[in-house]
């Protein structure tokens, strides 16, 4: 994921639209797209702030969500788990399918 633009950068258009500019005429002076024009301004208007929004899906919500604690549990007790074993122990006992990289 890309990173958001810097919070001077999001001011000075947002001052630029509010002399009242044009959200294509913004894009073009400060070099960034049409899109990133108007969603700072509807950013802006729906929170009240040009802080850019958090990125990515947030995490803690996966297959795995509730068995952290016994995944790491089952890696200290054994010392040396493959990850095989470990998927497959997770389908044994919990009855969870996952792939060896969702591990």
């Amino acid at each position: 994921m890309g990173k958001p633009h810097p919070i001077e950068l999001r001011e000075r258009v947002a001052a630029f639209v509010d002399e009242g500019h044009g959200h294509r005429e913004a894009a073009r002076h400060f070099r960034v797209s049409p899109k990133f024009v108007n969603d700072l301004i509807k950013l802006r208007r729906e929170t009240g702030s040009l802080a850019p929004r958090a990125q990515g899906n947030g995490g803690g919500h996966g297959k795995l969500a509730g068995l952290s604690a016994w995944i790491e549990m089952r890696v200290a007790d054994t010392g040396e788990i493959t990850l095989d074993e470990l998927v497959a122990e997770l389908a044994e006992t919990h009855g969870v399918a996952v792939h060896r990289g969702t591990v």
